[in-house]
């Protein structure tokens, strides 16, 4: 039954075969070469016919020479993917004849398999208007997906320098950041499922993926995706009281209403936010499953993957300003191993004491560091402490070698970095204070007495005048509840010495006063994106807010002969924890460093009182 009822296998002859065909066109002969261009690019030709002319192509490659380039485009254009296996295998096959015996078509080749990437465009219109777009619910994209990585290997088995004829086709293919989430997504994902069986081209893709998401990234800063989150929340509750007013719904209509809730509170407002935050979630993925055999960390495995990511690293992220999320990648792969993270802090380091590396790229390597030290849980307090006496002391052999020389005075134009490293230690110490005197207080206090904040703060230099304010007046205060240094008086002095700008503007005068000159920002701060935020919460290290009674103790400094036995409420304090506690963040990107109420995790603006 099922041989009568399927139709015969159609062999289509224009005067022979398609040897005498190819032959019959090269003397000039081209009405039956015509007809077989026509029959393949019938869109309703049948699987059968499709192998039996791919089986005859393959026999035949050697007439498929450069001159006969638009048959072979035809050739290509099959639609072979949604076909039988019959087809695919036989497609795949065709492939690999065409490009070991013809490697002329190889660029063609890979342009094709690459167009397959994403997902396929689907034409749609309404009236006159063209509204087509990619099909992003076509259920046998993961099929596709799989065949499409086994053409290219088939390819590249065939043809050892596919992967540099292959890059330049996947960095013009890659997908505009206004296409769907879809389609990026699928493109990434299948961008990073090459560098698993071409290994030479991981750091290129690399490379290229972690630059686009820095352009999604720039592209939608904290303070939009602040707002966008507000504007979404709010008309999320004028619609929720709106329905509970006008309707008495159902108990089951409810629970269907509050599913739809959750699932589109994992959803950004922000467009772009959207996109990369489902792309940091894939790059996440990708970072772990590499590093992981079994469920186990392969060491190997990662020292490779680390060294490609810190290259790409030191040529994007580094010299990019106010990128708010994709550094984390970082972040991430360095939380696998202590090792790692320390490889990372010495990289740091040797980008901000070499003299020859531009000043603004020692001051970004410098604020790096602060950030890692004070935001990664899983660094100790012994490696914090390593980091501090490097920082410290080579801050002191500065102010040594500047602190009575020509130019022994405040300026971020000439002694940016070492602003830069003061703001680090601050910073890090406003962190970390707690746990740097956990344990034993004398200990503890013994230890940051050595570090002489006192001769940094005092020094011609006067970097309090310079580092964020939020982070001075912390600073101070903890310092002068510990007795370290009492920086209130050149906090005054520098606070009469600050002049204001008037700028003239269509709204009036404006009086600005600049209260970050360093143009400095905190890479970790607290991280937004709602899917991949799941991946780096467990590792982060939030703000602790200070309760009032903390804010108290601040006031009052330890009296002399107190022990590590007394009791002292705020020495005993819990160290950061990552409880969900809100501060308002010295914000990184804007002149005035002030941040929004709705910010999370970071010091508080709030001012502890001079005495």
């Amino acid at each position: 039954d099922e041989f009568i009822s399927s139709p015969p296998k159609k062999t289509v002859r224009f005067g022979g075969t398609l040897t005498d065909i190819l032959l019959k066109h090269e003397k000039g002969d081209t009405t039956d070469f015509e007809l077989l261009k026509h029959q393949l690019s019938d869109p309703d030709i049948k699987d059968a016919q499709i192998i039996n002319w791919l089986h005859e192509f393959r026999v035949s490659v050697a007439y498929l020479t450069k001159e006969r380039e638009q048959l072979v485009s035809i050739l290509l254009k099959l639609p072979w993917l949604r076909r039988s296996r019959e087809v695919v295998e036989e497609y795949l096959g065709f492939l690999g004849n065409l490009v070991s015996a013809q490697t002329v078509h190889l660029r063609p080749c890979l342009r094709m398999i690459v167009s397959h990437f994403h997902p396929p465009r689907i034409t749609i219109r309404e009236g006159d208007v063209d509204i087509s777009d990619s099909d992003d619910d076509d259920e046998n994209l993961p099929e596709n997906f799989n065949t499409c990585h086994r053409a290219l290997q088939t390819v590249a088995r065939y043809v050892p320098s596919t992967p540099q004829f292959l890059m330049p086709i996947l960095v013009e293919n890659f997908p505009f950041i206004n296409k769907s989430e879809r389609t990026l997504e699928c493109y990434v994902h299948n961008l990073l499922r090459v560098t698993v069986y071409l290994p030479t081209l991981r750091l290129q893709i690399l490379e290229l993926i972690i630059e686009k998401l820095l352009k999604l990234d720039v592209s939608s800063p904290q303070q939009d995706i602040e707002d966008a989150e507000e504007t979404a929340h709010n008309s999320d509750s004028e619609e929720k009281s709106t329905e509970e007013g006008l309707f008495d719904m159902e108990e089951d209509e409810e629970r269907k209403g509050n599913k739809v809730v959750s699932s589109s509170s994992e959803r950004m407002a922000h467009p772009l936010a959207e996109r990369l935050d489902i792309l940091m979630t894939i790059l996440f993925s990708y970072i772990k499953d590499i590093c992981h055999v079994d469920g186990k960390l392969d060491i190997n495995n990662t020292k490779d993957l680390y060294r490609d990511l810190v290259s790409v690293f030191d040529k994007l992220i580094l010299p990019t300003h106010a990128s708010c999320h994709v550094q984390y990648f970082m972040f991430y792969i360095c939380s696998f191993k202590l090792g790692l993270a320390e490889a990372f802090l010495d990289h740091l380091w040797k980008k901000l004491r070499d003299p020859n590396n531009p000043s603004v790229i020692r001051q970004t390597a410098g604020s790096y560091i602060g950030s890692f030290l004070a935001r990664a849980k899983f660094i100790p307090v012994v490696t914090v402490k390593a980091c501090l006496d490097l920082l410290v002391n080579w801050m002191h052999k500065y102010i040594d070698n500047q602190d009575t020389g020509a130019n022994a005075y405040c300026d971020v134009a000439l002694h940016g970095p070492f602003y830069s490293t003061c703001q680090t230690v601050f910073y890090t110490f406003i962190f970390r204070h707690k746990q740097l005197l956990d344990g034993n207080l004398r200990k503890g206090l013994s230890y940051l007495q050595s570090l002489n904040f006192e001769r940094i703060v005092m020094c011609q230099l006067n970097p309090l005048k310079i580092c964020i304010p939020s982070i001075v007046n912390l600073f101070a205060a903890i310092t002068r509840k510990y007795q370290l240094v009492f920086c209130y008086t050149i906090i005054e002095r520098n606070n009469r010495q600050f002049i204001p700008v008037v700028r003239s503007g269509a709204g009036g005068d404006l009086v600005q006063t600049c209260t970050n000159p360093l143009d400095s920002f905190f890479p970790f701060d607290p991280y937004m994106l709602k899917r991949s935020k799941k991946t780096i919460d467990p590792f982060y290290q939030f703000w602790e807010e200070l309760s009032a009674e903390d804010l108290e103790n601040l006031k009052k400094p330890i009296k002399k002969g107190t022990t590590e036995d007394e009791d002292d409420d705020f020495l005993k304090g819990e160290t950061p924890q990552n409880d969900g506690v809100v501060g308002i963040a010295p914000n990184s990107y804007e002149s005035s460093t002030r941040s929004p109420v709705s910010s999370i995790g970071s010091p508080p603006e709030c001012f502890v009182p001079y005495p």
